[in-house]
């Protein structure tokens, strides 16, 4: 049994931000695999169940805010006895160029205070995680926040459902793997 999680904003007001692109990838994963969510209280979650192949996949949308993810994955983990090496996070990172993808399968959260969260609960950086490019404003003129907590533009809309796309086939060669 593996753990997907997505990482992102709870509420409608975040839905459409670029810091949300890590629930939008791990939705777009369960829809692929006829996942359907369920809001589980107990894990501060919506979760659904899906397989590829032989494997079980929970997908987990914590419904806490960013900085506190760790609780969710913690709860849900520890539910499930799913070992933190099963464990796959899909976020944002502005350090990359848009829609660029990079793996690590441990390491530092790089200042993203929801994989900080993650580190901090599990007591571990051996955690996979898929990171997601949503790039830099070009301009320093808007803040880094106020950039990753922004909406879309519309070149961005565009090509989202390719990204999602390859992010979901990427994610399905990590956790069978």
């Amino acid at each position: 049994m593996k753990l997907l999680v997505g990482l992102g904003n709870p509420g409608s007001a975040y839905a459409k931000t670029r810091h949300n692109i890590g629930f939008l990838a791990a939705e777009q994963f369960a829809k692929n695999h006829e996942g359907i969510f369920k809001e589980k209280r107990t894990f501060s979650a919506n979760v659904a169940e899906c397989r590829i192949q032989e494997e079980k996949i929970i997908v987990l949308l914590p419904t806490t805010f960013m900085n506190g993810s760790g609780e969710a994955v913690t709860a849900t983990s520890g539910f499930w006895h799913i070992d933190p090496k099963d464990i796959l996070v899909v976020y944002d990172d502005a350090d990359l160029p848009f829609g660029l993808l990079r793996f690590r399968s441990s390491g530092s959260s790089g200042g993203h205070n929801g994989m900080k969260s993650i580190i901090e609960q599990l007591k571990t950086n051996e955690i996979k995680r898929l990171r997601i490019g949503i790039g830099r404003p070009e301009r320093s003129a808007i803040p880094l926040d106020a950039w990753v907590l922004g909406t879309w533009n519309t070149e961005e809309q565009n090509q989202l459902p390719d990204i999602l796309k390859q992010t979901c086939l990427r994610l399905e060669e990590l956790l069978i793997s």
